[in-house]
């Protein structure tokens, strides 16, 4: 079989560098797909955000891109973060009606044989946009987060879902009882007690109580154990590949690999669909 080489990128935060980065890595590699992972806008609380950045910088160069690369144009994948308001999916789902890029977040897509499904929700934050955030596996709150139901929405939300709809749920809606053993999940949130979780919350408390420093999905890291995919991809947590050592994460069979960085170059994660093992990751 023929390799299905792919790159994965996420927590780009609108910056022009990393983008302009990771388009030269496409012309160069001419993968077979190119998966982004959410918190792809500039910081929707930044006071020099480009107005439009799908409209007027993204999809201009993806275009390019597309015009110089003809038949070996890559499937775009692409999920929000929790960064991204969700008003700015329309300009998103824009780029998708363009045939640029395809939003996966609670569908199921194909790269040749290989399915993949898209999730962007993470479990509660501190912070006010709740657009992209969840109820993990129930209505715990964790000490200093702020509950789906409070905060700031840039799109209306059904009240009775946003109280009790939960990660655990919408991962059992959106795969169903698919074999998952060559699929690709490509997730925001990083699984809960890994390598790719670890926050910089060291000695730090709420009220007294100490913070937990693994900030990921307990539901994520569930549906990874019981259903085993092949490649989960995440980002979010952008301190922990330097806090850990370790960017990529085995459980079971699956491979988990992470995107997310803290510092100002762009960590690019290439694999192979038929080697995932193989993989590796660059800061550029």
């Amino acid at each position: 079989m023929p390799a299905l080489r792919c790159l994965f990128a996420s927590d780009l935060h609108g910056r022009s560098d990393r983008y302009e980065k990771l388009f030269a890595a496409v012309g160069r590699e001419r993968p077979a797909a190119l998966f982004l992972g959410g918190d792809l806008l500039p910081h929707p609380f930044a006071h020099d955000a480009p107005g439009d950045f799908f409209a007027e910088l993204l999809g201009p160069r993806l275009a390019a891109l597309r015009d110089a690369l003809g038949d070996e144009y890559p499937s775009v994948l692409a999920i929000l973060g929790n960064d991204d308001p969700r008003a700015q999916v329309t300009g998103l789902e824009a780029l998708a009606g363009d045939g640029l890029l395809e939003h996966v977040h609670m569908r199921r897509v194909h790269i040749g044989a290989t399915e993949v499904f898209g999730y962007a929700f993470v479990p509660p934050t501190p912070f006010a946009l709740k657009d992209w955030e969840r109820w993990d596996v129930s209505r715990h709150l964790e000490p200093g987060c702020v509950a789906p139901d409070e905060g700031i929405r840039t799109v209306a939300a059904d009240p009775s879902d946003v109280r009790y709809g939960t990660i655990v749920r919408d991962l059992a809606a959106l795969t169903g009882e698919a074999d998952l053993a060559r699929a690709v999940m490509l997730f925001h949130a990083p699984p809960y007690r890994t390598d790719l979780d670890r926050a910089a919350l060291d000695g730090r408390t709420f009220e007294h109580v100490p913070l937990d420093v693994h900030i990921g999905s307990i539901a994520i890291r569930r549906f990874i154990e019981e259903r085993q995919p092949l490649i989960t991809l995440h980002g979010h947590v952008h301190e922990s590949a330097r806090i850990t050592g370790s960017w990529r994460e085995r459980i079971g069979r699956t491979w988990c690999f992470s995107a997310a960085h803290d510092g100002p170059e762009l960590a690019l994660v290439r694999f192979d669909l038929e080697d995932p093992g193989a993989a590796t990751r660059e800061l550029i």
